[in-house]
């Protein structure tokens, strides 16, 4: 890594920032506001399974005015199938309330952490005056947990899937980032936590891969 890397893109969830607890956790105190007690762990598995079941959160053919209310029905769908598979679907009669709060929470800084790491690399890359973008296949309230995080004033370009009509690891979310830069695949790194999405993606798309590899728990 001693050439200079002309940009360097980061991942979000996993590499930056982290969900606090679980996301099982997070939605079973929600639930409860909604007249449902829920077992976070029975949640928090049946969730990861349905979230690796579902398509790619991308959307090539919605016209871009329309991505926000598919992005909410993406999530909103994977919610439903979370609550379906613990058991809880029949007797969740409140949960489009709950779906209109749990989406809006995970807009705000409260269900979210930033690792130990986080602000002591971007800090250190900003003062040696390297830009940084991000490159992630969040959804677009990513552009509210940036800033309620204090991570927007580090990125000059902010890459997500379903503004491209594609995600990671497709190389086109990669070359839509490259082009915000005007800079060729070889000159710039990639930083990711996913060995699919980041690290086989970044690579296949011609750039310094990183692999961070956080620890669970």
């Amino acid at each position: 890594m001693n050439q200079r890397p002309q940009v360097i893109f980061l991942d979000g969830v996993g590499t930056l920032f982290g969900v606090r607890g679980s996301v099982g956790m997070i939605y079973a105190q929600i639930a409860r506001r909604f007249d449902l007690d829920a077992d976070a762990e029975a949640l928090n598995q049946a969730f990861f399974q349905s979230f690796r079941e579902a398509p790619p959160m991308a959307f090539p053919a919605v016209e871009v005015t329309l991505v926000p209310q598919r992005e909410f029905e993406w999530w909103r769908a994977i919610a439903h199938q979370t609550f379906q598979r613990a058991g809880y679907g029949v007797a969740f009669s409140r949960f489009g309330e709950f779906f209109d709060a749990l989406y809006e929470h995970f807009a705000t800084a409260e269900p979210w952490f930033l690792y130990d790491d986080t602000l002591i690399a971007l800090k250190y890359w900003q003062s040696q005056g390297v830009p940084l973008g991000l490159i992630s296949n969040f959804d677009s309230r990513i552009h509210r947990v940036l800033p309620a995080l204090g991570l927007d004033r580090f990125f000059t370009s902010v890459t997500i899937s379903t503004e491209v009509g594609a995600a990671k690891p497709d190389y086109k979310v990669f070359e839509t980032a490259l082009k915000k830069h005007g800079c060729e695949p070889t000159a710039a790194w990639h930083i990711g936590d996913s060995f699919r999405e980041d690290y086989k993606g970044a690579k296949a798309a011609g750039m310094r891969a990183i692999w961070l590899k956080r620890r669970e728990g």
